[in-house]
């Protein structure tokens, strides 16, 4: 990125320094300078560049978020939005898979692998009686190093009793799943909701954010094998499909 002074449009009087910064950065993103995914400047180095207050900065730098023209990533920084990363809705994928199809890098930031004992609710979604044992394992997906997904999985241990053995920084807990127990029949729930403060840390998002929460099931040798809750941040992801 360069090191030259921004110079702001000429202003006009009907036109609100906030304006004046929102249209500077397009001008940016519109010449290349600044290309997709490109960090931009921070807030500090954006107000000693332009003269403006952090204020004025704030408000354009919100607004064109909003917008989806850049993404703020909490802790750390705005970036010039690329095309959002889609999953399929309507087919199992690898999530890791995906990426690597969009060029992008995939990792993954174990939270939680442990065993618990099914509460009535989920004890219920796997049709077993309440206190059973289950695996959880709970991980973030980053691509390219901005978490774009809360992975909280349940898992049967009859279907995969080497579930707590694996290494899911290493391989996902989809790739290893299904490579002992292919789904017969998956269930999709999806819902919009708020990030509680958990969510939001490990995502790097605010809590007033809206997110994107699917809620997955799915069976092998006729049993329920897992149960997953995969929550986007919604900003950051989007889900779509298409049908022959």
């Amino acid at each position: 990125m360069s090191d030259a002074p921004l110079l702001l449009p000429t202003p006009s009087p009907a036109t609100p320094r906030y304006q004046q910064i929102k249209a500077l950065i397009l001008s940016r993103v519109a010449s290349g300078e600044w290309p997709a995914e490109e960090r931009l400047p921070s807030e500090n180095e954006l107000v000693k560049m332009t003269g403006v207050s952090r204020v004025t900065v704030n408000r354009a730098l919100r607004e064109l978020a909003d917008a989806g023209l850049l993404t703020r990533v909490q802790g750390v920084g705005t970036f010039v939005a690329g095309a959002k990363p889609q999953s399929s809705l309507l087919e199992l994928r690898d999530i890791a898979e995906e990426m690597a199809e969009r060029g992008s890098r995939h990792a993954a930031r174990v939270l939680a692998q442990q065993r618990l004992r099914a509460d009535p609710a989920m004890a219920a979604a796997f049709g077993l009686p309440p206190g059973a044992e289950l695996f959880h394992a709970r991980l973030v997906h980053l691509e390219n190093d901005v978490p774009v997904q809360l992975e909280e999985r349940y898992v049967n241990p009859v279907i995969a009793p080497r579930f707590l053995e694996q290494d899911f920084s290493r391989i996902t807990p989809y790739r290893f799943l299904t490579s002992c127990a292919p789904p017969e029949r998956v269930e999709h729930v999806v819902e919009a909701g708020r990030a509680n403060p958990a969510t939001a840390a490990a995502l790097a998002m605010p809590e007033d954010e809206p997110c994107l929460v699917i809620h997955r099931r799915t069976w092998s040798w006729r049993v329920v094998a897992t149960r997953a809750l995969l929550t986007h941040p919604g900003t950051r992801y989007r889900l779509g499909s298409a049908l022959d």
